[in-house]
Protein backbone atom coordinates (compact mmCIF):
# COMPACT_ATOMS: atom_id res chain seq x y z
CA UNK A 1 0.00 0.00 0.00
CA UNK A 2 2.95 2.75 0.54
CA UNK A 3 4.54 1.62 -2.37
CA UNK A 4 1.52 2.41 -4.42
CA UNK A 5 0.34 5.67 -2.58
CA UNK A 6 4.26 6.57 -3.46
CA UNK A 7 3.77 5.99 -6.81
CA UNK A 8 1.04 8.04 -6.85
CA UNK A 9 2.27 11.02 -5.28
CA UNK A 10 5.27 10.85 -8.05
CA UNK A 11 2.93 10.63 -10.52
CA UNK A 12 0.64 13.88 -9.24
CA UNK A 13 4.30 16.07 -8.87
CA UNK A 14 5.05 14.96 -12.20
CA UNK A 15 1.65 15.63 -13.41
CA UNK A 16 1.82 19.26 -11.95
CA UNK A 17 5.48 19.97 -12.66
CA UNK A 18 4.37 19.27 -16.34
CA UNK A 19 1.16 21.66 -16.00
CA UNK A 20 3.17 24.33 -14.36
CA UNK A 21 6.28 24.51 -17.15
CA UNK A 22 3.18 24.02 -19.63
CA UNK A 23 1.40 27.41 -18.80
CA UNK A 24 4.67 29.07 -18.15
CA UNK A 25 6.73 28.08 -21.45
CA UNK A 26 3.56 29.35 -23.00
CA UNK A 27 3.10 32.57 -21.48
CA UNK A 28 6.77 33.47 -21.00
CA UNK A 29 8.62 31.61 -23.33
CA UNK A 30 11.04 28.79 -23.61
CA UNK A 31 14.60 31.56 -22.27
CA UNK A 32 11.65 33.87 -19.93
CA UNK A 33 11.25 30.82 -17.69
CA UNK A 34 12.94 29.27 -15.07
CA UNK A 35 13.52 26.44 -13.30
CA UNK A 36 12.98 28.46 -9.86
CA UNK A 37 9.31 29.86 -11.20
CA UNK A 38 8.06 26.08 -12.64
CA UNK A 39 8.73 24.71 -9.32
CA UNK A 40 6.77 27.74 -7.42
CA UNK A 41 3.80 27.14 -9.51
CA UNK A 42 3.54 23.49 -9.30
CA UNK A 43 4.27 24.07 -5.73
CA UNK A 44 7.39 21.56 -5.03
CA UNK A 45 10.83 22.59 -4.23
CA UNK A 46 13.54 23.14 -7.40
CA UNK A 47 15.15 19.95 -5.78
CA UNK A 48 11.83 17.42 -6.41
CA UNK A 49 11.64 19.06 -10.55
CA UNK A 50 15.07 18.06 -11.05
CA UNK A 51 14.28 14.68 -9.74
CA UNK A 52 11.97 14.27 -12.25
CA UNK A 53 13.58 16.13 -15.38
CA UNK A 54 17.53 16.32 -15.69
CA UNK A 55 17.50 19.82 -16.47
CA UNK A 56 14.76 22.46 -18.40
CA UNK A 57 15.98 20.99 -21.87
CA UNK A 58 14.66 17.39 -21.37
CA UNK A 59 11.37 19.30 -19.49
CA UNK A 60 10.94 21.13 -22.21
CA UNK A 61 10.79 18.46 -24.76
CA UNK A 62 8.63 16.29 -23.36
CA UNK A 63 5.98 18.61 -23.32
CA UNK A 64 6.01 19.74 -27.13
CA UNK A 65 6.60 16.03 -28.29
CA UNK A 66 3.70 14.91 -26.15
CA UNK A 67 1.27 17.28 -27.58
CA UNK A 68 1.96 15.59 -30.95
CA UNK A 69 -0.55 12.86 -30.25
CA UNK A 70 -3.27 15.45 -30.19
CA UNK A 71 -2.12 17.06 -33.14
CA UNK A 72 -2.74 13.88 -35.21
CA UNK A 73 -5.72 12.68 -33.03
CA UNK A 74 -7.91 16.24 -33.78
CA UNK A 75 -6.47 15.92 -37.82
CA UNK A 76 -7.87 11.77 -37.76
CA UNK A 77 -11.22 13.29 -36.38
CA UNK A 78 -12.06 15.46 -38.95
CA UNK A 79 -10.65 13.65 -41.97
CA UNK A 80 -13.22 10.89 -40.66
CA UNK A 81 -16.14 12.83 -41.41
CA UNK A 82 -15.33 12.44 -45.29
CA UNK A 83 -15.51 8.77 -45.07
CA UNK A 84 -18.15 8.75 -48.09
CA UNK A 85 -19.74 12.24 -49.70
CA UNK A 86 -22.38 12.36 -52.15
CA UNK A 87 -21.89 16.92 -52.09
CA UNK A 88 -18.19 17.27 -52.47
CA UNK A 89 -18.54 21.04 -51.99
CA UNK A 90 -20.83 21.19 -49.16
CA UNK A 91 -18.71 18.14 -46.84
CA UNK A 92 -15.83 19.53 -48.12
CA UNK A 93 -17.13 23.26 -46.39
CA UNK A 94 -17.79 21.46 -42.99
CA UNK A 95 -14.54 19.41 -42.63
CA UNK A 96 -12.70 23.31 -43.59
CA UNK A 97 -14.61 25.14 -40.89
CA UNK A 98 -14.35 21.98 -38.47
CA UNK A 99 -10.77 22.02 -38.80
CA UNK A 100 -9.82 25.57 -38.70
CA UNK A 101 -11.82 25.41 -35.58
CA UNK A 102 -9.28 22.59 -34.01
CA UNK A 103 -6.34 24.22 -35.45
CA UNK A 104 -6.99 27.51 -34.69
CA UNK A 105 -7.50 26.89 -30.89
CA UNK A 106 -5.92 29.84 -28.40
CA UNK A 107 -3.43 27.01 -26.96
CA UNK A 108 -2.92 25.20 -30.12
CA UNK A 109 -1.87 27.97 -31.51
CA UNK A 110 0.70 29.49 -28.72
CA UNK A 111 2.35 26.03 -28.42
CA UNK A 112 2.55 26.25 -32.28
CA UNK A 113 4.44 29.73 -31.94
CA UNK A 114 6.76 28.41 -29.23
CA UNK A 115 8.00 25.36 -31.53
CA UNK A 116 8.61 28.02 -34.21
CA UNK A 117 10.30 30.11 -31.88
CA UNK A 118 12.66 27.26 -30.42
CA UNK A 119 13.38 26.10 -33.76
CA UNK A 120 16.66 27.13 -34.18
CA UNK A 121 17.44 26.37 -30.19
CA UNK A 122 15.99 22.50 -30.95
CA UNK A 123 15.65 21.59 -34.36
CA UNK A 124 15.10 17.73 -33.60
CA UNK A 125 12.06 18.64 -31.45
CA UNK A 126 10.70 21.18 -34.08
CA UNK A 127 11.15 18.12 -36.93
CA UNK A 128 9.47 15.42 -35.03
CA UNK A 129 6.58 17.94 -34.15
CA UNK A 130 5.89 18.47 -37.36
CA UNK A 131 6.60 14.89 -38.54
CA UNK A 132 5.12 13.73 -35.77
CA UNK A 133 2.28 15.24 -35.26
CA UNK A 134 0.57 17.74 -38.59
CA UNK A 135 2.68 15.63 -41.10
CA UNK A 136 1.36 12.45 -39.85
CA UNK A 137 -2.07 14.02 -38.98
CA UNK A 138 -2.53 14.73 -42.64
CA UNK A 139 -2.01 10.28 -43.84
CA UNK A 140 -5.91 9.93 -42.96
CA UNK A 141 -6.91 12.85 -45.14
CA UNK A 142 -4.69 12.20 -48.03
CA UNK A 143 -6.44 8.61 -47.94
CA UNK A 144 -9.88 10.23 -48.24
CA UNK A 145 -8.79 12.77 -50.72
CA UNK A 146 -7.42 9.43 -52.80
CA UNK A 147 -11.25 7.54 -52.00
CA UNK A 148 -13.05 10.91 -53.28
CA UNK A 149 -10.41 10.51 -56.41
CA UNK A 150 -11.40 7.06 -57.02
CA UNK A 151 -14.89 7.85 -56.63
CA UNK A 152 -14.56 10.70 -59.38
CA UNK A 153 -15.15 13.55 -57.41
CA UNK A 154 -11.29 15.20 -57.52
CA UNK A 155 -8.97 15.26 -60.33
CA UNK A 156 -5.20 14.30 -58.58
CA UNK A 157 -2.49 11.80 -58.64
CA UNK A 158 -0.85 13.12 -56.06
CA UNK A 159 -3.33 13.12 -53.27
CA UNK A 160 -0.89 14.39 -50.32
CA UNK A 161 0.04 17.61 -52.24
CA UNK A 162 -3.79 17.79 -52.62
CA UNK A 163 -4.02 17.97 -49.36
CA UNK A 164 -1.03 20.12 -48.00
CA UNK A 165 -2.75 22.91 -50.73
CA UNK A 166 -6.42 22.19 -49.65
CA UNK A 167 -4.91 22.61 -45.92
CA UNK A 168 -2.35 25.66 -46.91
CA UNK A 169 -5.10 27.31 -48.36
CA UNK A 170 -7.21 27.44 -44.81
CA UNK A 171 -4.40 28.34 -42.67
CA UNK A 172 -2.37 30.63 -44.64
CA UNK A 173 -3.95 33.87 -43.46
CA UNK A 174 -5.07 33.30 -39.77
CA UNK A 175 -2.07 31.15 -38.88
CA UNK A 176 0.46 33.67 -40.02
CA UNK A 177 -1.94 36.55 -38.52
CA UNK A 178 -1.49 34.73 -35.00
CA UNK A 179 2.25 33.83 -35.47
CA UNK A 180 3.05 37.70 -36.47
CA UNK A 181 1.12 39.46 -34.32
CA UNK A 182 0.48 37.13 -31.15
CA UNK A 183 -3.20 37.86 -31.34
CA UNK A 184 -4.82 34.25 -31.49
CA UNK A 185 -8.30 35.46 -31.41
CA UNK A 186 -10.35 34.79 -34.48
CA UNK A 187 -13.95 35.21 -35.02
CA UNK A 188 -16.22 32.30 -36.14
CA UNK A 189 -16.91 34.67 -39.10
CA UNK A 190 -13.57 34.90 -39.81
CA UNK A 191 -12.91 31.27 -40.04
CA UNK A 192 -15.87 30.65 -41.98
CA UNK A 193 -14.70 33.05 -44.54
CA UNK A 194 -11.27 31.72 -44.86
CA UNK A 195 -13.28 28.28 -44.87
CA UNK A 196 -15.46 28.83 -48.17
CA UNK A 197 -12.90 30.78 -49.77
CA UNK A 198 -10.59 27.82 -49.76
CA UNK A 199 -12.94 25.13 -50.92
CA UNK A 200 -14.14 27.33 -53.54
CA UNK A 201 -10.18 27.53 -54.85
CA UNK A 202 -9.27 24.39 -54.05
CA UNK A 203 -12.46 23.04 -56.30
CA UNK A 204 -11.54 25.36 -59.31
CA UNK A 205 -8.07 23.53 -59.48
CA UNK A 206 -9.31 19.71 -58.28
CA UNK A 207 -12.59 19.24 -59.13
CA UNK A 208 -13.00 16.96 -62.22
CA UNK A 209 -15.39 19.76 -63.62
CA UNK A 210 -12.76 22.17 -63.16
CA UNK A 211 -10.35 20.14 -64.56
CA UNK A 212 -12.77 18.48 -67.63
CA UNK A 213 -13.24 22.47 -68.54
CA UNK A 214 -9.89 23.36 -68.43
CA UNK A 215 -8.72 20.48 -70.79
CA UNK A 216 -11.73 21.17 -73.34
CA UNK A 217 -10.72 24.58 -73.48
CA UNK A 218 -7.12 23.91 -73.87
CA UNK A 219 -7.92 21.68 -76.71
CA UNK A 220 -10.23 24.03 -78.25
CA UNK A 221 -7.15 26.55 -78.32
CA UNK A 222 -5.35 24.47 -80.42
CA UNK A 223 -8.28 24.07 -83.15
CA UNK A 224 -6.68 25.97 -86.25
CA UNK A 225 -8.04 28.99 -86.04
CA UNK A 226 -8.35 29.42 -82.68
CA UNK A 227 -5.94 32.00 -81.50
CA UNK A 228 -7.04 34.07 -84.58
CA UNK A 229 -10.70 33.83 -82.98
CA UNK A 230 -9.25 34.43 -79.68
CA UNK A 231 -7.70 37.78 -81.27
CA UNK A 232 -10.92 39.12 -82.94
CA UNK A 233 -13.16 38.24 -79.74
Amino acid sequence: MAEYAGETRWTRKHQAIVEAATELFLSKGYLGTSMDEIAASAAVSKQTVYKHFSDKDQLFSEIVLATTGQVEERMQRVASSLEESSDLRGDLGKLARTLLAALMEPKFLRLRRLVVATADHFPEIGLAWYEAGFEKGLAPLAERFKSLSDQGFLATDDHVLAVHHFVGMLLWIPVNKAMFSGDHQSSTAELERYADAAVKAFLAAYSIQSVSLETSLAGRSSEPGAQRRTMRS
